[in-house]
């Protein structure tokens, strides 16, 4: 039981460093314009050497930003449950710390998910025609992975919970 924990706990950290450094940085795209090269991420856009603020209230940009956002939050609370569910004391008797571990990790993998649909979306089917000679950059790839993480530390943790539970109904031996 601990080392699926140990291994979610792991697999969570991971994510969820790799959730804020993706959402941090400027890397989501890159492409060629006016025969220099640019990228740009959810917060900033570089050309020349050069870097903006996106300024733009592009409602694709906010639901990308805003759900990359409560994947972090709520993989970090899933971080503290899942710490907290080290220690066996327990105010509530059928309040389990790893299933709500594990719950809040596969919560945070929903909203990474509806985040990187919603850009890859707009930007194949929008931006991508804009500018021909363009690609997905290394921030975006980091909240792919992100995603796995998150999903991975869920099924730890609920394989962790599922051990707890049967040894918990098979009673002492």
């Amino acid at each position: 039981m601990y080392s699926f924990m140990g291994g979610g706990l792991f697999c969570a950290i991971v994510g969820n460093i790799l959730l804020v450094v993706s959402t941090a940085t400027d890397y989501w795209m890159q492409y060629r314009l006016s025969g220099s090269f640019a990228h740009q991420g959810l917060w900033r856009y570089c050309m020349s050497g050069k870097c903006y603020m996106q300024t733009d209230s592009i409602a694709y940009w906010n639901a990308t930003r805003a759900f990359m956002i409560l994947s972090a939050m709520s993989c970090f609370a899933g971080i503290i449950a899942g710490i907290l569910s080290f220690a066996h004391f327990s105010a509530f008797e059928r309040f389990n710390r790893s299933f709500a571990a594990g719950i809040m990790f596969f919560i945070s993998t929903l909203f990474v998910l509806l985040a990187m649909a919603i850009y890859t979306g707009v930007t194949v089917n929008f931006l991508g025609k804009r500018f021909g000679d363009w690609r997905f950059s290394w921030s975006y790839i980091l909240g792919w992975v992100a995603l796995l993480m998150n999903f991975f530390a869920g099924i730890f943790y609920m394989c962790a919970y599922r051990m707890h539970e049967c040894r918990r109904v098979a009673g002492p031996r």
